[in-house]
């Protein structure tokens, strides 16, 4: 097979890749085989210097809206949202766009790999990639040949190859907007709330990217969670099944009696305790729920899905104990990256310092923060949006004592105690890192700002609510920067 039954694959074809990381490296290697002429282009100049000097083909993102035209496809990665300019102008010209998973699913089920694999695909604001490890845990269980992929891992486009008959795909709303031909056998949307709306440009086209997840045989979706269960009623598959934290009706998953229970795809089959799952909270639960109901979409027993979750461990920064000194446990959160994931987070303990802050990428805290005041005891807020948690908390959350950490950006703050009307200080520090790095010395400032808020019995909690990458190279950084200054602070 030559690609010529893929449109715009044909050998021969002019094919723009824009990105020139990992996902289009990865889409480079695809296309090769295929006989394309492929171009890549990205915003570093750098970067293209490079891959020039490797062979690669590239054109600066000007030339490239100059000659949109010229091109039969788009292929991008997932990073670059729908206004940027070599993007809008091939929407313009009619050029069509896929992400690198619209590439993955159109090469599988072309055959050009052999029988195309059943897609099992997770999506959500929060918990997908707990989600997703678990499904696969279940498939292992069950003695099914599956790869895990996607945005939790290597592209689905670099394990086309392998022989596998299952593919459990997290993907985020970025890869399913740019793959607008995917019909996964069974597909999960956990739960949708504001996130990346700086990339989608509203709640609604972050809403309609997740539901391209439901599109296949059987759609999935969070019944506790109003937008989830909203997408799941409008999703066009055929079958449809929800899950909840409490009993199952007809057609849904769910806990009875402390147990995991099917009523969808049989009758008040049980599936395991409830008891079982290693991930702390109302979450853990949920998420078990959603990947054993992609699991028996495909007939996994049940069986398999109490081994599965009798000896799944979370992944690292996910609800990851870190220390536990002088009564105070310290947890590594860091992947909880946006409002949603930090509620659900914070949520599943009683008394909380919470060290939040970060990049909240258009996001509110209002809501947040009102659902878990009851549990806060203190609040470290680090990051270029802190304030936005700062005022939030101000609103509803004032009896809540805040330390605000200022980094060098802000270094004509000076340190400052601000009383409210509770009586409670509010306090501005200084961070200092001229002997470190700037990582370092903040997250030093942030362990020892804690340990003056918390006291015996409660929860140091990494839980951000934003992006990392205002002050660290990535959520692992991050995580990794907290875990050492909490070792180094309680010896």
């Amino acid at each position: 097979m030559d690609g010529s039954e893929l449109p715009g694959l044909e050998r021969g074809a002019d094919v723009l890749v824009t990105g020139a990381g990992i996902t289009g490296r990865a889409i480079l290697a695809a296309l090769v085989p295929l006989g394309v002429r492929a171009t890549l282009t990205d915003d570093s100049p750098t970067a293209l210097t490079s891959l020039a000097q490797q062979g690669v083909a590239v054109v600066d993102p000007a030339n490239a809206v100059e000659r949109i035209a010229d091109f039969a496809l788009v292929v991008t990665s997932p990073g670059f949202p729908p206004t940027a300019p070599v993007l809008a102008a091939a929407a313009a010209a009619g050029v069509p766009i896929w992400g690198d998973v619209e590439l993955a699913w159109r090469l599988d089920q072309s055959g050009r790999f052999g029988p195309p694999r059943q897609w099992l695909v997770v999506t959500g604001t929060n918990g997908k990639t707990t989600t997703t490890s678990m499904l696969y845990a279940m498939l292992e269980a069950a003695g099914r040949r599956a790869v895990l992929c996607g945005n939790i891992g290597d592209p689905v486009l670099d394990l086309l190859d392998q022989p596998a008959e299952v593919f459990a795909v997290e993907l985020s709303s970025f890869q399913l907007h740019w793959a607008p031909s995917l019909r996964p056998e069974a597909g999960v949307v956990l739960n949708v709330a504001e996130d990346h709306l700086d990339w989608h440009g509203s709640m609604q086209a972050y809403a309609q990217a997740k539901a391209r997840a439901l599109t296949g045989r059987v759609a999935v979706g969070g019944l506790d969670d109003p937008a989830a269960a909203r997408l799941l009623e409008a999703a066009p598959a055929p079958v449809k099944v929800g899950f909840r934290s409490g009993a199952p009706a007809p057609g849904e998953f769910g806990v009875r009696d402390g147990r995991l229970v099917d009523n969808a795809f049989d009758r008040d089959l049980t599936l395991a305790e409830a008891a079982s799952i290693s991930v702390a909270g109302p979450v853990g639960v949920l998420d078990a729920l959603a990947a054993a109901c992609l699991a028996r979409a495909i007939d996994v027993p049940a069986e398999a899905i109490a081994r599965a979750l009798a000896t799944f461990r979370v992944g690292r920064h996910r609800a990851e104990i870190v220390a536990i000194a002088d009564g105070v446990t310290y947890v590594d959160d860091s992947k909880a990256t946006n409002p949603h994931a930090a509620q659900a987070s914070i949520s599943a303990y009683p008394r909380v310092v919470w060290v939040a802050g970060g990049l909240l990428k258009g996001a509110s805290a209002d809501d947040m923060v009102a659902a878990i005041a009851n549990r806060l005891v203190g609040a470290v807020l680090i990051g270029q949006d802190r304030s936005v948690i700062g005022e939030a908390l101000s609103r509803h959350a004032p009896d809540v004592p805040v330390v605000e950490l200022v980094t060098g950006e802000d270094s004509g703050v000076r340190e400052r105690d601000v009383p409210v009307e509770s009586g409670v200080t509010r306090v501005t520090r200084h961070v200092d890192s001229r002997e470190r790095p700037m990582a370092d010395a903040v997250m030093t400032a942030v362990v020892s700002a804690a340990r003056d808020l918390a006291r015996p019995g409660d929860t140091v909690l990494l839980a951000p609510a934003g992006a990392s990458f205002d002050q660290f190279s990535g959520y692992g950084h991050r995580g990794d920067t907290f875990a050492a200054a909490v070792r180094a602070a309680t010896g």
